[in-house]
């Protein structure tokens, strides 16, 4: 019996990561406050009804997007660290994703600081909003004990403390680039180089 009842589990649990990943861009563009199932399966190929049977009710499809896209993202900045072979090399890549990721998704980002603000409201988000967080301290510990590794520096801050600097730098930059500011790109990468450098040394110190 639980062997039979596997398969049809997995099976719903990919169906669900498909119409969560496909319903994302719908989410992004309406936000968490304006949308609706019915709304979302209106901006995208699916009918109300599949995404009802998938889904509980919004919160339950926006959480699953999100969890889905962050992941990703977490995936992006894990591959950049783990080829890079020198601080200059994992500044570089480490810049450009951070750049790349503002300027294509927007969006998205927003709507994930949207999440993330409505959990002080609704308790309904907090458990997910707090794991999706962590996992991205946890990447930008990562991040940060590579560059201390490659600059043969001790890290000088505690991972939380880490985080909340480079996220406060990325939602300032999200802000200004969503209000039509052209160098918030580029401010980001100069801060985030400051940052860095601030934490475990300067580049010159290596060579």
């Amino acid at each position: 019996m639980t062997r039979a009842a596997a398969p049809r589990v997995d099976k719903f649990a990919e169906r669900r990561a498909e119409l969560g990943a496909a319903a994302l861009q719908a989410l992004a563009e309406l936000g968490y406050a304006r949308t609706s199932l019915r709304e979302i399966a209106q901006k995208s190929e699916f009918s109300h009804g599949v995404l009802h049977y998938y889904f509980k009710d919004k919160l339950d499809l926006i959480l699953c997007s999100m969890r889905q896209y962050k992941a990703r993202c977490v995936v992006r900045y894990d591959q950049v660290t783990a080829e890079a072979t020198s601080f200059d090399e994992l500044m570089t890549g480490f810049l450009a994703v951070l750049g790349e990721t503002v300027r294509r998704e927007a969006p998205l980002h927003r709507l994930w600081y949207d999440l993330r603000a409505q959990s002080l409201f609704d308790e309904g988000f907090r458990t997910d909003v707090a794991e999706i967080d962590k996992s991205l301290e946890k990447m930008m510990w990562r991040v940060m004990s590579r560059f201390a590794e490659l600059a043969g520096e001790p890290l000088r801050l505690p991972a939380g403390v880490i985080y909340a600097t480079f996220d406060g730098l990325f939602q300032q930059c999200l802000l200004k680039h969503l209000s039509g500011d052209r160098q918030a790109i580029s401010a980001l990468q100069k801060n985030v180089r400051l940052v860095v450098v601030q934490l475990v040394g300067a580049p010159t110190r290596l060579q």
